[in-house]
């Protein structure tokens, strides 16, 4: 019995087994479900046809025009979510350069049919392109570096990774003094300066707490004490994990209705560290994520597509999951994000199936909406006509 005591034991620690609960005797550890990482792994079905959809003039329109910005991108790049081709989509960009304004919904009618990807069921927040106190030089109370992407910054595999293990794209780091390939600096890290005096300074903010936001959205305005404004697009990031501070908030009870919480909005989270500012500043350095910035030229902040993202016509989304370029349609609890949107952008927190974060523009409403954006429903993908059944969807 001893022995038999002794063998459960180390088996126990060694974490291979677990109690089946109705006798105590060990049994095999049930293996999760695997998670589907693409579309095609996660189920491609038909959707309802276009027509029934009953797209409006006001929605169909802009989408059209942000379409035809994405055909370019369209034709020249690989769609990361195997779904189509660059010649499936020759076709319907060719039409798009000469097709009628005014007659958009008939446009996606007769070039597109709807998918549904696994089980359609979507979750959309919102982003926007904030403005923020911002100066190129450093001057004083400008004292938050926005940095460059550092060359130093680079992929590469561990040393005491094995080749086995080396598949898809390698991970993002820097090598050290001794040569050795290690993690980049995170958050933490380089608040401390960490890429001080490296020359890689292209503005100065303000309110750390904003810039927090900025680095989130990916792209933004400074606008500096003269007057004039730097527009700045996302360049990088540093490979380090992404922590929505939101979800942090909410489990520890931050977040809420109840007396002494705050809503869960991002004007609530960004009042909750205003107010605390020693525990709001630990919370936002679990976020060990960094991006870095490139000055923009052009009347739009620039999207992970290389085109501008523009206010309510442009979402983020998967690409392993969504064509970036393709349309979406989106039904859901919030009305005001229903209807049309092409997906040009992507988003640390925007991973899997029927994830989107839709596009509000500048200013101070659409701050307020997307800051307060959460909504549940449905997602269509449109595809070009003959995809589907290429795919042999059901």
């Amino acid at each position: 019995m001893r022995g038999l005591a002794t063998l459960l034991a180390f088996s126990l620690l060694a974490g291979c087994v677990r109690l089946i609960p109705e006798t105590g005797i060990p049994g095999p550890v049930p293996v999760p479900p695997p998670v589907a990482n693409s579309a095609l792994l996660a189920g491609v079905a038909h959707g309802p046809s276009v027509a029934l959809l009953k797209l409006s003039e006001a929605d169909a329109g802009p989408a059209l025009t942000s379409f035809v910005e994405s055909c370019p991108k369209l034709l020249a790049r690989d769609d990361a979510s195997g779904l189509t081709s660059r010649d499936d989509w020759r076709q319907p960009c060719l039409a798009a350069t000469t097709w009628r304004y005014g007659d958009a919904p008939a446009f996606f009618e007769r070039y597109f049919e709807t998918a549904k990807i696994g089980d359609g069921a979507a979750f959309a927040t919102g982003y926007y392109e904030p403005e923020i106190a911002g100066a190129k030089t450093h001057e004083t109370g400008f004292d938050v570096p926005v940095y460059a992407l550092p060359p130093d910054l680079v992929r590469a595999w561990p040393d005491d990774m094995p080749e086995a293990e080396r598949t898809g794209r390698p991970p993002l780091g820097r090598y050290d003094d001794s040569g050795k390939f290690i993690p980049y600096y995170d958050r933490a890290e380089i608040e401390n300066g960490a890429l001080a005096g490296k020359g890689l300074e292209i503005a100065w903010v303000k309110d750390p707490i904003e810039f927090f936001f900025l680095q989130i959205q990916g792209s933004g305005r400074l606008r500096a004490p003269d007057g004039s404004v730097m527009r700045i697009g996302y360049a990088g990031q540093n490979g380090r994990e992404y922590v929505g501070i939101g979800s942090v908030m909410r489990e520890r009870g931050l977040l809420g209705d109840g007396p002494g919480q705050y809503p869960g909005s991002m004007q609530g989270i960004m009042a909750y560290l205003r107010d605390h500012p020693v525990e709001g500043h630990e919370l936002m350095l679990l976020n060990k994520s960094w991006v870095f910035f490139r000055e923009l030229d052009g009347d739009g902040p620039l999207g992970a597509l290389g085109v501008p993202v523009r206010r309510e016509s442009s979402v983020a989304a998967d690409p392993a999951f969504v064509p970036l370029g393709a349309p979406v349609w989106l039904e859901l609890d919030r009305p005001q994000a229903n209807g049309m949107w092409i997906a040009q952008d992507t988003g640390g927190a925007i991973k899997g199936a029927n994830r989107f974060d839709t596009f509000w523009g500048a200013g101070e409403d659409a701050r307020q909406v997307a800051g307060g954006m959460s909504g549940r429903g449905q997602a269509l993908i449109f595809l070009p006509r003959g995809v589907l059944y290429r795919l042999g969807a059901k």
